[in-house]
């Protein structure tokens, strides 16, 4: 890998894991995280490149990287100990143009370093504002550019900030617009470190007015370097919790779906990123993704490698968490015939994300349901209720208890033959309380019914260890547990009408059979004629022999 490609690829930042929604009812909606597997969050110089799965940008385009080499062949090494020396050229009047290059490539290199860039040394010499200012310098581009290279290295670190409070963002989002192409592809992969930083700072980047410019150095790529580090920026731009206004992110939408129709694949993978974010939200959002006709498109990415079956995969996710009408173009669009092959991916948190799918999905109106069981792969969704990954598990039992308590007679008759009882039941040990009453709401569901259409599905709780389940869980922590179980107990495993009630059976008491009335204490409000405090026992008969 080139210095300039490893440079790319490891100043780059971005926000943590976000959230992701399900649908539990029609009228219910409830969030559960969702961890994402994304890139890093920054990417910074001369550093080990990261996965694949980081979906980083092509190298700079021909001319920068010969440039690079060649200056850094020909110009001394610069380390922390130049930087006095740098800062008293810098303070000099009337500095030379070659002169002013020259040093601020040499802060540059100092914020190149592959271990511990020394930010902070260079930060406490006081010459940030001289950065910032260097940006406005219109007539020397490429100063510009080192200026914004020296910045974009320290915004891949902790004191992203500093550069925020400096005032350099209005600045950067204006030389998205410069002529120089390498001065616009400096300044975008800034700001995207900047807007990957925090939501915070990327509502500051958002404000700046930076996404017009961004959006048009896509459309119109003076390279595939550009282009690509753009595409990464844009990512950034609507990523992270608080989420940007849709008003600033929703431009985006046609762009993106003309690159998931394009052959460049670590574009395409932050285009999904994108998309993944744009669609977390309410069905507003959503329907700014499903109107840039990319569903076809986003179907059909189900079945690439991972990395990119991955943001595709969460943005289906997001899309049948909102109405149903949103999630049946979902359906139409074709998302169960890649559902075997997503149950069956070799890697977990593709199975898990699949599940999370067929729950939202079976969340949804009968004939959604109905598309589950037939054509959802549910032989396999029980087989991993019961034995997959724990966090691919409690996805493949919300997929079996939505069905449970939402779909029709017919339907949870379908769902217990597929081996809904024993999947349910196995969850009732595990210490996860939202879990346990997820099971427990369907095993409810599955014994009402079998009440009513007088099957014998009491028995199969019992034969599969659910009752003794049940009854442990009266000891349970949580009072809604607690509850529930005795709520189940008392409905369906009580004595059954007529049976002989076991405290009027003769028990011995020496030579005699008392009838076991339990005896019982009278207060004095039950019994006026006592005149004393002192309650009394009721007798019992005893018949001598």
């Amino acid at each position: 890998m080139s210095r300039e490609n490893s440079r790319r690829n490891d100043f780059k930042k971005g926000i943590d894991a976000m959230e992701g929604r399900r649908r539990r009812t029609e009228t219910t909606i409830s969030l559960r995280k969702n961890k994402k597997e994304e890139g890093i969050a920054k990417r910074r110089a001369m550093t080990v490149a990261p996965p694949a799965s980081s979906a980083m940008p092509t190298t700079m385009n021909d001319s920068t990287t010969a440039n690079s080499v060649s200056a850094a062949s020909t110009q001394k090494v610069y380390t922390v100990a130049d930087i006095p020396s740098l800062k008293a050229t810098l303070e000099q009047p009337n500095i030379d143009d070659d002169t002013l290059l020259d040093v601020v490539r040499g802060f540059r290199k100092v914020l190149s370093v592959e271990h511990n860039p020394p930010v902070n040394e260079v930060l406490a010499s006081g010459v940030l504002p001289a950065f910032v200012q260097m940006l406005q310098l219109s007539d020397k581009p490429k100063v510009q550019f080192e200026a914004a290279w020296a910045l974009t290295n320290i915004a891949s670190t902790d004191e992203t900030k500093a550069i925020v409070d400096a005032g350099a963002v209005p600045y950067f989002a204006q030389l998205l617009s410069s002529p120089d192409a390498e001065v616009r592809e400096q300044c975008a992969w800034c700001l995207g470190n900047i807007a990957g930083d925090s939501p915070a700072l990327r509502d500051i980047v958002l404000s700046s007015g930076a996404m017009q410019p961004l959006l048009q150095n896509i459309a119109q790529p003076a390279n595939n370097s550009l282009f690509g580090n753009c595409v990464w920026a844009l990512s950034n731009f609507c990523r992270g919790k608080p989420q940007p206004h849709i008003s600033h992110v929703a431009p985006a939408v046609p762009l993106l779906a003309q690159i998931l129709k394009g052959k460049d694949a670590a574009a395409k993978t932050d285009a999904l990123w994108a998309l993944s974010y744009i669609s977390d939200g309410d069905d507003d959002r959503i329907q700014a993704v499903i109107n840039g006709g990319i569903l076809d498109v986003l179907i059909e990415m189900l079945g690439e490698e991972s990395n990119i079956a991955t943001p595709a995969l969460r943005t289906v996710g997001n899309i049948v968490s909102g109405s149903d009408h949103q999630t049946q173009a979902i359906i139409d669009a074709g998302v169960m015939s890649k559902m075997e092959h997503l149950l069956n991916h070799p890697k977990r948190m593709i199975r898990k994300e699949a599940c999370w799918v067929l729950s939202n999905i079976s969340a949804g109106t009968h004939p959604q349901i109905s598309a589950v069981l037939k054509k959802g792969g549910m032989e396999r969704v029980i087989e991993m209720a019961i034995s997959a990954e724990w966090e691919v598990r409690k996805e493949a039992i919300w997929v079996v208890s939505n069905i449970a308590t939402g779909g029709t007679d017919k339907q949870v008759m379908s769902v217990v033959e597929a081996g809904a009882i024993d999947a349910v039941c196995s969850v009732l040990e595990v210490n996860d309380t939202k879990m346990l009453l997820v099971a427990l709401d369907a095993v409810d569901s599955i014994l009402k019914l079998g009440n009513k259409l007088n099957k014998d599905y009491i028995s199969f709780v019992d034969e599969c260890d659910g009752l003794a389940m049940i009854e442990t869980l009266q000891e349970h922590e949580s009072d809604e547990v607690y509850q529930k179980a005795i709520q189940i107990i008392e409905t369906y495993f009580g004595a059954e009408d007529g049976a002989e009630d076991e405290n009027l059976a003769p028990e011995a008491n020496g030579s005699t059979f008392s009838f076991g009335v339990p005896q019982k204490t009278v207060g004095e409000a039950e019994c006026p004629a006592n005149g004393h405090n002192n309650s009394q026992p009721m007798a019992t008969f005893n018949f001598a022999n």
